[in-house]
């Protein structure tokens, strides 16, 4: 039982050492640190503690054991562990305080300065690589060398480091044996590195061969039929489980999808007609007159699978955009109207014709075209192909043109603001033949659009998409002519129901 004296005694030290418990318990021995909270609060709350002590408990420890553990310490080498060993009896921080209390300042207390130091720089560290080296337990070292093992660590970490240590403890420690070990699994590692590398190379590869993908490309975008097919052939050569983890494919989609492909593609004979349609009309045709073309020969199928068909089969049209051919030669006198302010609709042939001349670039030299389109249908009435843009070109055309005209037809005849279409010449034949001009405004490529639409259409699909290096000039005005006769006779347009603008004039009974 604690009287008023020692617990106030304990609550002021509790306060003056910042609430620290151990502190005030180590310096007096008493109490524990709950009792000693629970005083605190008595005396935070009434600022005081009650004189009469209340529900406290009797020491521990009776004088006598109190003097004979002091006693114990005296006369055996004054060692605070011994004499709980031997009494079995304080802890090391009680004991400590009653000495301090019985006897003051006989407690051995070790103190170690920079200055004089009972150890010299030699036998610190002789002691660290004992430590480190291991000779004997921490304990024997420090006991050899009349140290605690605290302190003994304090010298390894100053005069080695902790870094050293280890890296010294791993080198120590590392026998040939272990050495091998750690080399053997060093390769093994590589090996799985390496083996890993050439399945993802393989699974590129079939990527590139059965997928027509590009090797570039990131395999876990892959769908997950193709990443089946991938898996379908590489089994022979790699294991199962290894595909689907390195694709990231799960092993119930890849039996379904394995299972599917096993009953064969039911499109394949459509890729073979889609493919025939493609080259037979010079590769020039989308998805949407692929289609067409199918409707016409019977066979239902829908756009969508048409443009996928397409696309695994690399089935594209080639465009390219390139430098236009002008003829602008400045204001060489006043221009007409534009007459027809962008209606390019036509009720009947021979109503809105349009004309205008483009270049062909070759490595051989330079062809140029000049035609006339009907309105109406996109019919090519007529044209000229030389290798000058001269008078004599457009001239050609225009007499080619008018040649097929009926005495009642009076066509408008629109062009750009070109030089050709200013000429003396050109204005003789078009006021002899009854023609009504019409000029598109200045720099105004809109105004004849649908002209410019034609030369679009042919320079993608004859032109751009082919290579010209070992072609003579005469060689391509044979296939340019060729082309536009096809244009005219055989290739379909879908504003004129899939029929090309020589059948649709002959389904109408209109003489072509």
């Amino acid at each position: 039982m604690y009287s008023y004296a020692d617990r106030i005694r304990a609550v002021k030290l509790y306060i003056q050492y910042g609430k620290r418990a151990m502190a005030v318990v180590r310096e007096l021995g008493y109490p524990s640190r709950k009792n000693l909270r629970r005083w605190y609060d008595a005396y935070v709350e009434a600022g005081d503690l009650p004189r009469g002590y209340r529900g406290g408990r009797r020491p521990r420890y009776s004088a006598e054991q109190k003097a004979m553990a002091v006693e114990h310490y005296m006369s055996h080498g004054r060692s605070l562990a011994g004499t709980r060993r031997a009494l079995g009896y304080p802890c090391r921080e009680v004991l400590a305080a009653w000495i301090d209390e019985l006897h003051p300042g006989t407690r051995r207390v070790m103190i170690s300065t920079s200055v004089h130091a009972p150890f010299t720089p030699k036998i610190r560290h002789q002691a660290a690589m004992a430590l480190s080296e291991r000779q004997g337990s921490a304990r024997e070292v420090a006991q050899r060398v009349g140290v605690s093992r605290t302190m003994l660590y304090k010298w390894k970490d100053e005069i080695l480091g902790d870094e050293a240590y280890q890296s010294m403890r791993k080198r120590n420690a590392t026998a040939p044996e272990d050495e091998r070990a750690v080399l053997l699994e060093r390769i093994a590692r590589l090996e799985q590195q390496v083996h890993r590398l050439q399945l993802e190379r393989d699974i590129l590869e079939q990527a590139n061969d059965l997928i027509k993908k590009d090797r570039g490309i990131n395999h876990l975008t892959l769908t997950s039929r193709e990443k089946t097919q991938a898996v379908d052939a590489l089994r022979n050569s790699h294991p199962l489980s290894e595909l689907l983890s390195a694709l990231e494919l799960a092993r119930s989609s890849y039996f379904y999808h394995h299972a599917r492909l096993r009953l064969g593609d039911k499109y394949a004979d459509m890729r073979g007609t889609i493919t025939e349609i493609f080259n037979e009309n010079r590769h020039c045709y989308g998805y949407r007159r692929v289609h067409a073309v199918l409707q016409r020969q019977g066979i239902v199928v829908s756009e969508k699978v048409v443009r996928r068909l397409m696309t695994q089969e690399q089935l594209v049209v080639y465009q390219r955009r390139r430098r236009r051919y002008s003829s602008y030669c400045g204001e060489i006198g006043p221009a007409p109207e534009n007459l027809l302010a962008r209606d390019f609709h036509a009720d009947a042939p021979n109503q809105k014709w349009l004309t205008d001349i483009t270049e062909f670039q070759l490595p051989t030299g330079k062809v140029y075209l000049s035609p006339v389109v009907d309105c109406f249908d996109g019919k090519v009435v007529s044209w000229a192909i030389g290798t000058r843009p001269d008078a004599h070109l457009v001239n050609s055309m225009l007499d080619a043109a008018t040649g097929t005209l009926t005495a009642r037809s009076r066509p408008i005849i629109h062009s750009d603001r070109g030089g050709h279409y200013r000429w003396p010449g050109w204005l003789q034949r078009v006021e002899a033949c009854g023609l009504i001009r019409s000029m598109s405004r200045k720099g105004c490529s809109p105004d004849n659009s649908a002209c410019e639409g034609f030369f679009g259409r042919l320079k993608n699909e004859m032109y751009h998409c082919r290579s010209w290096a070992n072609t003579t000039v005469e060689e391509f005005m044979q296939e340019l002519d060729a082309y536009i006769r096809w244009y005219n006779q055989h290739r379909i347009k879908l504003s004129l129901g899939a029929l090309s603008p020589s059948e649709y004039r002959q389904r109408l009974g209109i003489a072509t």
